[in-house]
């Protein structure tokens, strides 16, 4: 079945993590299949695999790593990775079973485990070649996200995971472990690759190269929820972080990559959240997202959206501004306004589409406090979600509003105001008054991203606010807002917003 979905997610349940691998023109995305219905499906987590040319396009394939049962190490088949060895394809991933037959000290243990292919569909299990961390340099519970590579100048195999140490603070002692091979098959434990002593633990590690840099790529939750990543000159390292070393904020986990040796792109999930409502913690598993990743001259990173996607919504349809508070002037390519000792907000006649990009070009005064889009705006100008930059703090954040669901018994200044907006998903983004800055957003039911400049992102999961207008947003400055576009995905019946 092909389904048309950039944010991908099956018919029935979720998406865990990605486990991206290319080959001849084709991404094989496979995934860890998060059911969430027990009752049904019975206990176990299984990969299945999507394919696709332009992350628009997706065709299932199913199961393709069906879960153990609950006498096997592998009752639930964790994240992992895919490698060409010869003419066998390699499937290593974690094998997590929470029975105690499978517990040492009443805790899990996490094993590596290996499957192989002739045509990375079809895979046969190679229970033999499980392996468990040594005793000497690893815990025991935490053994987990295996990532080979061939490491050229060692002429061997690399392994990757997620592990830790067993000295020093319990939540700082995460590590990414390492082990060696020479065929792919036998492999020894060896000292950490990377121990900065800086996590509870580094999930998903990987290792790729691009251009003269080496990138590596992990996630962390005990400082916060965020897919990091760390540059060298050599797979060995120093490893150093950038000024801002994070590929998106909280509604993005578990970033993945592969490439066509052109470009190279990162696959992570949107979590849900309990409840489906936007006040409520977020969960594991969510949806699917791409990111294309571009270096720049020193060798950092900038994410963009694949040029695919941001094609695909090609029907552009009218915007026609309406409701409005304070001065603006518009004309047919630019809308601004001056709200230096004030506020000052507009939006357009119609809702948004459910699915739609939005792009527009801004640009501020000095001295500006904060400015942006309105998505799912109500007339008032009131409820409705913000994207606002705020200059002075170099910062990109979202809110919203109202900001908590009101109980009749609280008074009506308990509004949430110590809470000025999501500090979770806030994002590093430097801007310069009087330059143009390019936004696109791309926009779907509960879903949306945030690209600015082709540089930085910020996904979201928005669930309470289900339709309303576009707008924008001026506090205390003055910005102006030019080429403001909305369009569909492909050809569909005319609209006008």
């Amino acid at each position: 079945m092909i389904r048309r979905d950039f944010f991908y997610k099956p018919i029935e349940g979720y998406t865990g993590d990605f486990i991206p691998y290319y080959e001849n023109g084709l991404y094989y995305l496979y995934f860890l299949y998060d059911h969430r219905n027990t009752g049904k499906f019975g206990e176990g987590t299984s990969w299945y695999l999507i394919t696709t040319k332009d992350f628009v396009h997706y065709q299932e394939h199913g199961e393709v790593l069906p879960h153990g049962d609950t006498f096997s190490q592998d009752l639930d088949c964790f994240t992992g990775s895919v490698t060409k060895i010869g003419d066998s394809y390699f499937l290593y991933y974690t094998g997590y079973n929470n029975h105690p037959e499978f517990c040492r000290q009443d805790t899990p243990l996490q094993a590596v485990m290996l499957a192989r292919s002739s045509d990375l569909i079809h895979w046969e299990k190679c229970p033999q070649t499980c392996f468990y961390p040594s005793d000497g340099i690893y815990e025991l519970y935490d053994w987990r996200d295996p990532y080979l590579f061939w490491n050229k100048e060692k002429q061997e195999y690399w392994m990757l995971l997620a592990a830790r140490v067993k000295e020093g603070p319990k939540r700082r002692r995460g590590c990414i472990g390492l082990c060696t091979s020479g065929d792919g098959l036998h492999w020894d434990i060896r000292k950490p690759f990377y121990a900065p002593g800086l996590y509870m633990t580094h999930e998903c590690p990987e290792v790729f190269c691009m251009g003269d840099w080496w990138y590596l790529i992990y996630s962390s939750f005990s400082e916060r929820f965020v897919t990091h990543y760390r540059m060298a000159r050599s797979p060995e390292g120093p490893w150093q972080a950038p000024g801002d070393d994070s590929i998106d904020g909280r509604a993005f986990y578990a970033g993945k990559t592969a490439g066509d040796g052109q470009k190279r792109y990162i696959f992570g999930w949107i979590p849900t959240k309990e409840h489906r409502n936007d006040y409520e913690n977020y969960e594991w598993a969510g949806n699917l997202i791409v990111h294309e990743l571009v270096q720049n001259a020193d060798g950092t990173l900038r994410v963009k959206i694949p040029d695919t996607v941001a094609a695909h919504f090609n029907q552009e349809i009218p915007v026609l501004w309406r409701e409005r508070i304070g001065n603006w002037d518009a004309s047919a390519e630019e809308i601004s306004s001056d709200a230096r000792d004030s506020y000052a907000s507009i939006v357009t006649s119609g809702d948004l589409p459910l699915r739609c990009k939005i792009e527009a070009q801004f640009s501020f005064s000095a001295g500006t406090k904060g400015f942006g889009l309105i998505l799912r705006s109500d007339a008032s100008m009131d409820t409705g979600y913000y994207i606002r930059w705020e200059p002075h703090m170099q910062r990109m954040v979202f809110d919203m509003w109202p900001r908590k669901e009101k109980r009749p018994e609280e008074q009506p200044w308990q509004i949430c105001g110590d809470k000025p907006y999501f500090p979770e998903l806030e994002r590093m983004c430097p801007l310069d008054a009087d330059r143009y800055y390019p936004v696109t957003v791309l926009l779907d039911d509960t879903m949306a991203a945030v690209y600015v400049d082709q540089h930085k992102v910020m996904s979201l999961r928005i669930y309470n606010i289900q339709n309303g207008k576009l707008g924008l947003f001026v506090s205390e400055g003055a910005a102006r807002f030019r080429n403001v576009k909305v369009s569909l995905p492909g050809k569909q019946k005319e609209v006008t917003v």
